[in-house]
């Protein structure tokens, strides 16, 4: 049986310690940038920066401590407070204009599981991450840019 499941953006947290200008994975202040409206795909509220707004870059480690799994990597962020995008089985708006994601499950203790990596389109991405979640070792899942492998969100069991 697969099991329900759920988007779950950035906390509003840690977006909120990134736009008061703490310092990222790397150690760096994050960047400020304009939009120009082309793809721009802010980790917390899951919409694109519009054209003439501010965005933060900044490297992003989506785990809860370094260690040889705990990939980091470059994300976009509102320079400003947004809302969070709501944790729900809806698939998130900023993944509609996308064509492709990589999903990759890890385990409880923040490991990759092998085998689990799946490039999907958007209209396929409930369905494959409820099937990586069916696994008894997979605890969640990463949806990333598959171009990129920029992180976008968290998927659970809902």
């Amino acid at each position: 049986m697969t099991p329900e499941i759920k988007f779950v953006s950035m906390p509003t947290e840690i977006a909120r310690a990134y736009q008061a200008g703490a310092p990222d994975a790397n150690g760096q202040v994050p960047e400020r940038h304009i939009s120009d409206g082309d793809g721009v795909p802010c980790r917390h509220c899951q919409q694109d920066v519009a054209a003439g707004e501010a965005y933060l870059i900044l490297n992003h480690r989506p785990f809860p401590t370094p260690q040889p799994y705990a990939e980091t990597g470059p994300i976009f962020l509102h320079a400003d407070a947004c809302p969070r995008c709501p944790e729900t089985a809806d698939l998130p708006p900023v993944f509609a204009v996308r064509k492709l994601f990589l999903l990759k499950g890890y385990n409880a203790q923040d490991r990759i599981v092998y085998g689990t990596g799946q490039l999907v389109p958007p209209a396929e991405i409930n369905d494959a991450a409820a099937g990586i979640l069916a696994r008894d070792d997979v605890a969640y899942v990463h949806a990333r840019s598959a171009y990129n492998n920029c992180f976008q969100c968290r998927i659970e069991r809902a």
